[in-house]
């Protein structure tokens, strides 16, 4: 009879362990709306601090609108939309950069582990890591970049906000 009451439990907290999880994965509601102070404080973290954002919890995973993305502060172009795939990281992945000259890429042995951190040359600042997972086809790398680290600047604003010179990258050319 204790048998029964100990495979209720297990099946409940195994249940409970089940529901976290999927709470972690892609189909996560989207990034919840911040306030402009809890976004600055997280950009910070982020920026200044190399810290990360949650997987699927942030604004640009899921992001799938034509444009560029620029760095959150300086305005730095980094990255176009056609080179963005989903990785499956759940944060914003793409096959390279824009101009390499635009970022720095550094040694990160921060998590016990060597990995290559991605920085803004402009700002030096912590936008994220570059892993060799990526699809092949293009090279091979995937820039995991986080979303409060870059601002995107849609493809029928990019004339107006001065990065006229990236349509054709956007639009495929």
């Amino acid at each position: 009879m204790k048998l029964v009451p100990a495979l209720i439990a297990s099946a409940l907290i195994g249940g409970g362990a089940g529901v976290y999880a999927y709470a972690q994965n892609q189909n996560a509601p989207a990034a919840r709306e911040r306030s402009a102070n809890a976004l600055e404080r997280l950009r910070d973290w982020v920026m200044e601090r190399g810290g990360t954002e949650r997987a699927f919890d942030n604004e640009y995973w899921n992001h799938h609108e034509p444009g560029i993305y620029v760095e959150a502060r300086t305005g730095e172009a980094l990255f176009a939309s056609t080179n963005k795939y989903d990785s499956g990281s759940g944060w914003p992945s793409f096959t390279r950069p824009i101009n390499p000259d635009a970022i720095v890429l550094r040694e990160d042995y921060a998590m016990g582990m060597r990995r290559i951190e991605v920085r803004s040359r402009e700002g030096d600042h912590h936008l994220g890591h570059v892993f060799d997972d990526g699809p092949r086809g293009t090279g091979g790398q995937r820039f995991c970049i986080n979303s409060c680290a870059i601002r995107f600047i849609p493809r029928d604003q990019m004339e107006a906000q001065g990065y006229g010179r990236y349509v054709a990258i956007v639009d495929g050319g």
